[in-house]
């Protein structure tokens, strides 16, 4: 029987978003319903509440979380109900170009369910990122669950469902920070902090933070960053290639998406370094670089989407890593919140004063 719960929706551009009742149907074929325990609130749900991302209101928020399976439909085998799992939007099809060279990260034909939620008049609903995780119940396919270890508190492990993900694997899947490497990461937001503790855990011996505010550079240093710099008050790239010897960093993550923050971590860089894109721009913005110096300063730029993650290879590690302490997931958790406060989150998003505001539901 489908269930009634409570969820968080926005239901026109612009527009405070509400709590309403949502109708979530039974799990279909390679579907499966999911309790969802707690949700980060995320940059990318105010996109969807601003129209940053698409106009097909009313979207239903929410998309970084864990909770229980509780049921699943005709011909799931990967998840059971009862397993406690973290939601990913990116369920890997096995059959596109991509996967079938060995590279499921890449998927080009990812999936989510085929039924729609509703309002209670029948409306269908979009659910951020296919998720809609702002709900005590969520309708997902079921490759969008990963099976981690239930130790893991659910308000930290749904942080890997998006931006903490999408920072550590900006360093260590897309730009492959090692031993003894230098870095520097543009934003010290979540996945900015996120990247910084990556390239930590990767070995990284100088890592630099860059951000406008000092606050946000204090809570950087707490995941690994070796130096700081408000870039305000101080030029970044003569900053960095001073404490590089004069040569910049063999990692520049632009952790923000912004053409100017961009292009300082392109000259921030060492001659044959890595340049990584994980901060989402607007539509609109453009890029300008003298072609010579793409081609004489050599390396590579990249784009890392979702941190070029397999959640079936990604999520249970680095549940392993936070549990024997190698990893401090739990920093990133500023607050817990209810429902209701979501759009207060969002203030004190826009603010800087919380990396991760996470909701608990019952």
């Amino acid at each position: 029987m489908p269930s009634e719960v409570r969820a968080v929706v926005a239901a026109a551009k612009d527009a405070p978003v509400t709590v309403e009742t949502i109708v979530v149907p039974d799990p279909g074929p390679g579907e499966a319903l999911v309790k969802v325990q707690a949700c980060g609130v995320c940059h990318t749900d105010l996109h969807y509440r601003e129209g940053g991302i698409g106009d097909d209101y009313p979207y239903l928020l929410g998309h970084e979380a864990a909770g229980v399976v509780e049921a699943v439909g005709d011909g799931v085998t990967d998840v059971a109900p009862g397993d406690f799992v973290v939601l990913n939007w990116r369920a890997v099809c096995g059959q596109c170009r991509a996967c079938r060279r060995g590279r499921p990260w890449y998927c080009f034909a990812t999936h989510n369910a085929t039924q729609k939620m509703t309002l209670t008049d029948g409306t269908p609903l979009s659910p951020a990122l296919g998720i809609g995780a702002f709900a005590s119940k969520t309708l997902v396919a079921a490759g969008q669950c990963t099976v981690v270890d239930a130790e893991a508190p659910a308000t930290v492990a749904g942080l890997l469902g998006c931006g903490v993900m999408a920072g550590l694997g900006a360093a260590i899947n897309t730009g492959g920070v090692g031993r003894g490497d230098s870095v520097a990461v543009f934003g010290c937001g979540g996945v900015g902090d996120a990247a910084i503790a990556g390239a930590t855990l990767a070995g990284a011996t100088t890592v630099i933070a860059v951000d406008v505010d000092d606050r946000k550079l204090t809570w950087a240093r707490d995941f690994g960053a070796t130096h700081v710099i408000n870039s305000r008050e101080t030029e970044p790239i003569k900053a960095i290639r001073a404490l590089t010897g004069g040569n910049g960093v063999d990692v520049a993550i632009d952790a923000v998406g912004l053409p100017e923050v961009f292009r300082s971590a392109f000259y921030a860089r060492d001659l044959a370094g890595t340049v990584v894109l994980v901060g989402v721009p607007r539509p609109e913005m453009k890029l300008e670089l003298p072609l010579l110096d793409v081609f004489g300063r050599g390396g590579a730029l990249k784009s890392s989407w979702y941190g070029d993650c397999l959640p079936t290879r990604d999520f249970p590690t680095l549940i392993a890593l936070f549990r024997q302490g190698r990893l401090p997931l739990d920093k990133f958790v500023s607050e817990t919140i209810g429902l209701d406060d979501v759009e207060e989150s969002f203030a004190r998003m826009g603010r800087g004063e919380v990396l991760r505001s996470v909701v608990v539901l019952d």
